[in-house]
């Protein structure tokens, strides 16, 4: 069986760039498909204080920073008045990090620091020691140490100035150390809940099937399209880690939407492998092209014939059952632009002859 694939348009220069989807989708593990309800990251904040910087801190705009280091100096007996505190080397950052779950008390973790104020780099600054709260106030990790802008700015005078990367954020690397515990146990647990990271009936049903496969007994059960309770069987109490660590290295085949993503700066097209086109006809520009294939599935030693030449017709014939992967390729093998291409899968789309999602990034 032979698919003949025709195309006839105006020379175009303007190469595209096309990612398509393999035929098959494998197997994912499961703890690459879900997370387990209770084992979650949490957020932290502060404000804190960077010193030591080369007269590039914050200026008269930013009176929060000199308050701030009023209200620090205070803290270690020295008194000065605000009205006195005109400092360059000071800047006033927003401090962020995430508490990953099972972290212990005096572990550390990365931070990331934000100027807030009129700052113009903190290149070799310290972060002094800063509370880092989660949002119901309490305090989980304390910050502080050098900081790492991965970058550089080199001011030059009237030669001008170079600057490499963003150097008003800066990371310390195990910059905060951990002063309190988010309590997370599993032991004793009668049942375990995951969550799809992207909720699919098929996928959950899918996922139902593997775990109870696995046990050799009806322990899974879905709730609804992202959620499935684990039931702990006898073999595994009192040994619930072990458990989670068998059920995560468990495959199973993900199911997907049909979708096609297009990325109009780089002419990239992604696509699912269930996409399809119904039958329809288009006409765009000087760009003519025929498609035609036999109704019944391609095999393996499917044929593809694609040729182009000018003409002024601008008609686009297509069967019903041809593979949206199979126009794509076509086009972009005689230089069709993203601009082109993104026009003429909005109006398939529009015509209700594309089966699957459009989104356009």
């Amino acid at each position: 069986m032979k698919r003949h694939i025709t195309l006839l348009t105006t020379s175009l220069t303007i190469a595209l760039f096309v990612l398509l989807s393999f035929d098959d989708v494998g197997a994912v593990r499961l703890k690459d498909l879900t997370s387990v309800k209770g084992a979650r990251t949490n957020q932290l904040i502060g404000y804190g204080l960077v010193v030591g910087l080369d007269g590039t801190g914050d200026g008269s705009k930013s009176p929060f920073t000199g308050q701030a280091l009023v209200n620090m100096l205070e803290n270690l007996n020295i008194y000065v008045n605000k009205d006195d505190i005109k400092v360059k080397n000071v800047a006033g950052v927003m401090v962020t990090a995430s508490l990953p779950p099972f972290i212990k008390t005096g572990q550390n973790i990365d931070v990331t620091l934000s100027a807030l104020g009129d700052a113009s780099s903190l290149q070799g600054g310290t972060l002094i020691a800063t509370q880092l709260k989660a949002l119901n106030g309490e305090v989980y990790a304390v910050a502080q140490g050098p900081i790492s802008i991965g970058g550089f700015e080199f001011r030059g005078g009237q030669q001008g100035s170079v600057q490499k990367n963003h150097v008003n954020v800066a990371r310390i690397p195990n910059g905060a150390t951990v002063e309190r515990e988010v309590p997370v146990s599993f032991a004793g647990k009668d049942e375990f809940i995951l969550h799809l990271d992207k909720p699919d009936f098929t996928t959950v049903t899918r996922t139902v099937r593997a775990i109870d496969a696995f046990l050799g007994g009806k322990y899974a059960k879905a709730q609804d399209g992202s959620t499935v309770s684990i039931r702990v069987p006898d073999e595994y109490r009192n040994n619930e880690i072990t458990l989670l660590a068998d059920l995560e290295t468990l495959e199973v085949l993900p199911d997907y939407t049909a979708r096609v993503i297009v990325d109009e700066r780089t002419g990239t097209v992604v696509m699912g492998e269930n996409v399809s086109i119904s039958a329809l006809a288009v006409a765009h520009g000087n760009l003519n092209v025929q498609v035609s294939a036999e109704p019944a599935p391609f095999s393996p030693n499917d044929e593809i014939t694609v040729s182009a030449e000018e003409q002024n017709n601008k008609m686009v014939g297509l069967e019903a059952g041809v593979t949206l992967g199979d126009l794509v390729q076509a086009l972009n093998s005689v230089g069709v632009t993203p601009r082109d291409l993104i026009a003429i899968l909005q109006s398939i789309k529009a015509a209700g002859a594309l089966q699957a999602e459009l989104e356009i990034i």
